[in-house]
């Protein structure tokens, strides 16, 4: 055996300590999870070699081992792994040609942080993370045993450049004891609920048993990385639970894949059975969980998926992911957009399916996340169509033929369930517009004046009662080729086999209907851009007409509401010339007198096609209008008793 023998650390690793030692950098936690790795790393090679060498196979258990000492101040972090011998000491922990610590201190020169202090997550990334054990310690000693070797061995170092080597008398198991002589501010990391907590946000997936005194703090296995025929809907349930901390709640549906093109990779994504947001708790960011070899590197990463699949839970493992690295360093690695992007298109093929396979459970699923999921329609160009089939509507044909004839959806109504893909099955030859109509309740929609025309060739129209639903659409512009349309809009198009049969006895506008459009037309001058006759209407007395047919009126308001430079166009009013109002008024107007009551009259029906859109008319003129033909009826009935 040698004596003590000293070495200075190489030129970048004492550049390196120093910068560890003086570190502003918060998350020291991160030093745990650097030993731990590194020890579970040698767990994995012994683990190899006994599997081919038998002569090194003992009954020793592969685990790792934390023995905090409150009073001296003092961490032992121990594994039975593969050990080091004296040569690999030096080579490991003290030259550069191991460590890749030069690459390092390249990157963090390259960064610019506050008041000098660098991004030391970057450790793991660049193989220098047993010198992260000095952000803790005030001195670090490794005593250790070579799996090949009799003999041990006690590295030990200050920080301030130097270390030294020397033999160690008597037994030392075979693998490595880090021992953490901690700072003055560093005893947290003796406290056994402080490590816990280390461990099970950090480590929890490690493949050997982490050992504080005689509990195991890493018994939740990983099971992403089981085939999916070993793993029990028990076990399925049982990690949601302990990912979420809902130790009663079952999620609604899982998935569980496992690629290793274009990029290699496990996961276990859940949903959730119900959508907090819709109980007012604004917007969710549950985040996934990504794990390199199943050490956590960045828990709730928003990187992931894409903010409209925002409301899953998960695990994603990659080990095609350099372990460790940084949150700002992950958002910009060339590998998290391949993953991303293949994610997002197992999600959305998985729900495509679960839509055909397990209807109910997916019209939960629609129900609670459908509001989330359709805002992706906007922001993700690529899968747009995708997300659009899973969309889901009421529609005229949603309650079966008898609403499409009475107008008759109730007011109770159930789930959304038609898709683009039902409505187009369904849509007569020669269709090439997806008919919509947005308003703001069923109830109110389905009584609409838009609707007759549709009622009476025949023609499926989509419920939108929530302005985002006409939003993604509008994004959509178009899905399998057939244009999407408001029925308010001026180029609503009929397929020529739902055109009626020419009736030679069709009624003609009355006598004076030309004037009473006129008079219309002179009342509304500054609210619409015309008034005209209309084709579309068969008992309703009017309708606005949308000259922007891309976006319905509604839109245009809400839209009008929340962008101060919007501006909403006029709209044509179309008036029904056979309607019982209208052809009173036609007669009225032979007499001159009449004429500004017809005006008030236009006012009015003005008012309530705005009302029937679900937007608000002038107040009140509205209102002092109505008490004015209340007035006038009241004085036109008698007091008489007969």
């Amino acid at each position: 055996m040698s004596d003590k023998q000293e070495f200075t650390f190489q030129t970048e690793i004492k550049q390196l300590l120093n910068i560890l030692s003086h570190s502003l950098y918060q998350n020291r936690e991160i030093a745990i999870r650097e030993l731990i790795s590194n020890a579970s790393d040698s767990l994995n090679k012994l683990r190899h070699i006994q599997l081919s060498e038998e002569q090194y196979r003992d009954d020793v258990p592969l685990q790792i081992t934390l023995e905090p000492d409150k009073d001296a101040k003092v961490l032992v972090i121990r594994d039975s792994g593969i050990g080091l011998t004296h040569d690999e000491l030096v080579q490991n922990l003290g030259t550069i040609a191991h460590s890749g610590s030069k690459e390092f201190l390249r990157s963090i020169a390259a960064k610019e942080k506050p008041e000098g202090s660098p991004d030391l997550s970057l450790i793991g990334q660049f193989g220098v993370g047993f010198y992260s054990a000095f952000m803790l310690a005030e001195k670090v000693e490794v005593v250790t045993r070579s799996y090949r070797e009799t003999h041990g061995w006690r590295w030990e170092s200050d920080g301030t450049g130097r270390f030294t080597i020397t033999a160690v008398e008597g037994d030392v198991p075979r693998g490595a004891q880090i021992r953490l002589h901690l700072k003055e501010e560093m005893e947290e990391f003796t406290e056994p609920e402080r490590l816990k907590f280390i461990i099970r946000k950090y480590s929890t997936f490690v493949p050997h048993a982490i050992k504080l005194a005689d509990e195991t703090l890493n018994e939740q296995k990983p099971i992403w990385v089981e085939p999916k025929t070993q793993v029990t809907a028990e076990q399925y349930e049982g990690f949601y639970q302990w990912l979420t901390h809902h130790s009663e709640e079952k999620p609604l549906w899982h998935m569980h894949l496992s690629t290793d093109s274009p990029i290699q990779f496990h996961s276990i994504l859940y949903c959730p059975p119900s959508n907090f947001e819709l109980l007012g708790f604004g917007q969710i960011q549950h985040g996934v969980n990504l794990c390199a070899k199943r050490v956590l590197v960045q828990d709730d990463s928003q990187d992931l998926l894409p903010d409209y699949l925002r409301f899953l839970y998960g695990v994603v493992d990659s080990a095609d992911l350099p372990l460790n690295v940084s949150r700002e360093t992950l958002q910009d690695h060339k590998l998290l957009p391949k993953l991303k992007k293949v994610l997002t298109k197992k999600v959305l093929d998985h729900l495509a399916d679960l839509s055909q396979e397990q209807p109910e459970t997916f019209k939960t699923f629609a129900t609670q996340f459908g509001s989330i999921l359709r805002t992706g329609i906007g922001s993700d160009f690529e899968n747009r169509e995708r997300i659009a089939k899973l969309m889901r509507f009421h529609s005229t044909f949603s309650s079966g033929e008898s609403s499409l004839l009475t107008g008759g959806l109730e007011a109770n109504a159930p789930t959304p369930s038609v898709s683009l893909d039902d409505y187009l099955k369904r849509a007569p030859e020669g269709q090439s517009q997806i008919y919509y109509l947005s308003g703001p309740n069923l109830d109110a929609m389905q009584k609409h004046p838009h609707l007759e025309i549709f009622r009476k060739r025949n023609l499926e129209v989509l419920f939108l009662d929530d302005a985002i639903d006409e939003y993604a659409l509008i994004q959509l512009r178009s899905y399998e080729g057939k244009d999407v349309m408001s029925i308010d809009g001026a180029d609503v198009k009929f397929p020529e086999s739902t055109n009626p049969a020419d009736d030679p006895d069709a009624k003609k506008a009355p006598a004076n209907f030309t004037r009473v459009v006129e008079l219309f037309r002179g009342a509304l001058d500054d609210k619409v851009s015309d008034v005209k006759e209309s084709s579309r209407l068969t008992d309703s007395p009017c309708c606005l007409i949308n000259p922007r047919s891309h976006m319905s009126s509604r839109l245009q308001q809400v839209l009008g509401q929340t962008i101060r430079e919007f501006e909403q166009t006029k709209r044509v009013m179309e008036v029904n010339p056979h309607a019982a109002l209208v052809e009173r008024l036609c007669a009225l107007s032979a007499n001159s007198d009449n004429d500004e009551f017809i005006r008030d009259c236009g006012r009015q029906l003005y008012a309530n096609a705005q009302i029937l859109d679900g937007l608000i008319p002038d107040v009140e003129d509205t209102t002092s209008r109505s008490l004015r033909f209340m007035e006038e009826l009241a004085r036109s009935k008698s007091a008489i008793v007969v």
